[in-house]
């Protein structure tokens, strides 16, 4: 249910008036909290009415969040907080504000260091919120054997808030286990979480986590909660504790934690692929059918796909693509796909050339300007086809001259662009009446 709003089950008559004599007493003003810090400029959605990344749009259960423009905008009235969307952002545009990301990782550091030098083994970190999961921890501390010593509960405002950063984070400070308690039946959607969990188990058991290390526990019954818990495996942490201080954005914040796993890693590897829909991954080009047309540079929105001023030529910077298809989309000769993956090499890499091809030169002037194989190619497939080009054959050079000496020879010929021959009239309805009657008659 959402901030400000009550609610009570239309078939039961009595729970209707409670919460109807429970509106009749309320008084004041309520300020609804802004769960979402939104920066449309780091928004990935579309460019050119084409779109790209919907993430959010996928993931919002109260309909919150809508198209608008180049982005998407989020109505802070309607938002009921479940953060999903913050989670599943790739470039950070939408982060959560209860609390943000960085401040949640201070939190688990300094917890995680103090259990640690107090001599504390095997931890579980136990993600749970106040309506849910904090009344069964407090049932099984009254009325069961609590929880196992080893489990820090953590309480967030929603479960689903929670990304990847936080995982990468947890398992760099020294965490063995991650747990996420959830209602039985949940009030909303929870494919988002569901798909972090499945992100941040690829990540760990590719760097050497063994056994299922990230998982929810959807139960409204504290006994199976404790039961869960201590039915945990042990298992092995990471060798050595990492002890970076989050700082800064979410995109940073989550890509200085995953270096900081892959630092602490038991069995660290390069390469991790990761499934679908993951914030991190390469575009593979089909270079045989490029044609350097640079629609996808102008339409990436971070700047992983760039290109050279001096010459054509794509290059692609890995650490920052986001996976949001625009360049997959606006590419008009569809040569590229997505790879989602993580490399732990990229952070430090430079940019690496896809394609590159020489320029074509004037033959007027010398000057460079376009793609040599392309102009080459449009020169072929003119010649002796096209009005234009059927009466003169040096007129064919006039695609072989860059844009200054194209408008002069063209200047200098009185050539009329708009001199074509006339073209076959139509055939209409009228006519082919006309020409059936014609043969009846005969």
């Amino acid at each position: 249910m959402r901030d400000g709003y009550l609610r009570a089950d239309p078939r039961d008559a009595a729970a209707v008036l409670r919460t109807v004599l429970k509106a009749r007493d309320l008084s004041g003003s309520f300020e609804k909290p802004r769960y979402i810090a939104f920066n449309e400029n780091l928004c990935a959605h579309s460019r050119s009415n084409i779109v790209g990344c919907h993430r959010c749009l996928d993931l919002c259960p109260t309909g919150a969040i809508a198209p608008n423009g180049d982005h998407v905008a989020i109505d802070a009235q309607i938002c009921a907080g479940c953060g999903q969307c913050a989670a599943a952002c790739p470039t950070g545009a939408a982060g959560y504000a209860l609390p943000p990301a960085d401040a949640l990782l201070r939190k688990l550091r300094l917890l995680l260091a103090t259990f640690l030098d107090a001599g504390g083994v095997q931890p579980v970190l136990l993600f749970h919120d106040a309506d849910h999961g904090r009344p069964l921890i407090e049932a099984l501390a009254r009325y069961g054997d609590g929880l196992p010593a080893n489990v820090l509960p953590v309480e967030v405002n929603e479960i689903t808030q929670l990304g990847l950063e936080t995982l990468a984070g947890a398992f760099a400070y020294g965490a063995t286990a991650v747990r996420f308690a959830l209602r039985a039946k949940p009030r909303h959607d929870v494919s988002g979480l569901n798909k972090t969990i499945a992100f941040g188990q690829e990540i760990v058991t590719g760097l050497g986590f063994d056994g299922p290390r990230i998982a929810s526990i959807e139960t409204d019954d504290p006994d199976v909660l404790g039961q869960t818990l201590r039915a945990i495996d042990v298992v092995r942490t990471a060798g050595k504790l990492a002890t970076f201080v989050a700082v800064g954005k979410k995109r940073e914040v989550i890509q200085l934690a995953l270096r900081e796993l892959h630092a602490v890693a038991p069995a660290p590897v390069d390469v991790i692929a990761l499934p679908e829909g993951a914030p991190f991954g390469k575009v593979d080009v089909n270079v045989e059918g490029c044609t350097l047309c640079l629609s996808c540079v102008s339409a990436c929105p971070t700047g992983a796909l760039s290109d050279d001023p001096e010459r054509p030529m794509l290059r692609f910077t890995e650490a920052a693509c986001v996976q949001c298809g625009l360049c997959r989309a606006t590419c008009p000769e569809k040569v590229i796909t997505l790879v989602p993956q993580i490399d732990f090499r990229a952070a430090t890499a430079s940019s690496h050339v896809v394609k590159q091809e020489d320029p074509f030169l004037c033959v007027r002037c010398g000057t460079p300007f376009g793609v040599k194989s392309t102009v080459e190619r449009v020169a072929a497939k003119l010649e002796g086809k096209h009005w234009m080009y059927k009466d003169s054959k040096h007129r064919l050079d006039l695609v072989k001259m860059c844009a200054d000496c194209r408008v002069q020879v063209t200047a200098e010929e009185n050539f009329d662009p708009f001199g074509a021959p006339q073209r076959p009239r139509l055939r209409t309805t009228e006519d082919y009446l006309r020409a059936r009657r014609e043969e009846s008659d005969s």
